[in-house]
């Protein structure tokens, strides 16, 4: 028994109606999400600022701890926590394994929120909040955050960086 192959050349066969149906709205989906994207990056609102500078984690790091020196207010299980002035710069570390400082802000002000990572990729995530971000070595991703809610928030890296992974975890601080 062998497999016998079709008479004559497959495309010059009639294509059935229910083929052509759905090829039809496959290629209607594939316009819809493809004019989607980019309305959807420009008015969903979804998107961080576009506001990123090139910097070596070196300097980032520098930048990070004189932060720390200059509006440091305590320590919490040995990780520095500071309160920076309304509409200023915030800087955030995230290195193996740990986002450093603790950040207290005001609930209702404007900040600048300086990101960067000093050895490897993190993601930056904010518990409870719908907040997910990536954090690249190399570069300073600067966030306008304007905290609406009072509370304890957890950062959380989401990609994972290394065998402590699972216990890479900041914290921001928002008071009245």
């Amino acid at each position: 028994m062998s497999v016998t192959p079709p008479e004559g050349v497959w495309w010059n066969q009639k294509v059935p109606k229910e083929e052509k149906l759905w090829v039809t709205i496959a290629l209607v989906w594939a316009i819809v999400m493809f004019v989607m994207m980019p309305l959807w990056h420009i008015y969903g609102k979804q998107n961080p600022s576009t506001e990123t500078y090139k910097v070596a984690p070196e300097e980032f790091v520098r930048l990070t701890q004189e932060f720390i020196e200059k509006y440091k207010v305590g320590e919490e299980n040995g990780v520095p926590v500071v309160e920076p002035p309304p509409g200023g710069d915030v800087y955030l570390l995230g290195k193996q394994f740990s986002w450093e400082p603790v950040i207290k802000l005001k609930k209702g002000e404007t900040y600048r929120l300086h990101i960067s990572s000093a050895d490897v990729l993190h993601g930056f995530s904010v518990y409870p909040m719908n907040i997910n971000f990536m954090v690249i070595p190399g570069y300073d991703y600067v966030l306008t955050v304007t905290p609406t809610q009072a509370g304890v928030y957890s950062v959380v890296c989401n990609e994972y960086c290394g065998p402590g992974h699972q216990v890479m975890v900041g914290k921001i601080i928002v008071v009245e």
